[in-house]
């Protein structure tokens, strides 16, 4: 193995991270409207709150898929461009069965949204791949290693 596979793997010598109560990813976006109708409408996610007005900001936080992990997408007044880096910056959402992944996938392609391809083959063959209104790519795949039907 690569001495840098190797750092990478080995175990911290730091106390692990206590008493962590939720975790947040949070970016900008110039489509704020369309990118809660793809998060909220085709994927499902819940919206824990919302909010307009705060220092030229408005946002909306989903549960993914409650409280404990969230994601928070935020506008603001002047713009807030946020293209996608690459097309392997992904969100992988791990349905428990194949039938929830493929109840998923449907409902996607019931609001419009188009399987894309991936940047790495490997999410080819266990997952099916989308592209929010940002071009950020969103995986649905199975928990446990499945070949896609």
């Amino acid at each position: 193995m690569p001495e840098r596979a190797t750092r990478m793997h080995q175990q911290s010598s730091h106390e692990p991270l206590r008493g962590l109560a939720r975790l947040r990813w949070a970016r900008p976006t110039d489509r704020l409207e369309e990118v809660v109708a793809f998060y909220r409408d085709a994927l499902g996610l819940p919206v824990l709150t919302s909010f307009s007005g705060h220092a030229g900001y408005s946002g909306v936080i989903f549960g993914v898929p409650d409280a404990g992990c969230q994601l928070e997408f935020t506008e603001h007044a002047a713009g807030s461009p946020c293209p996608a880096p690459t097309a392997d910056n992904l969100l992988v959402l791990y349905m428990d069965d194949r039938e929830a992944r493929a109840a998923l996938v449907d409902r996607m392609h019931a609001c419009g949204h188009d399987a894309v391809a991936p940047e790495n083959p490997y999410w080819e063959h266990h997952a099916a791949t989308f592209a929010d209104p940002d071009g950020w790519r969103v995986v649905v795949a199975l928990a446990r290693h499945e070949e896609k039907a």
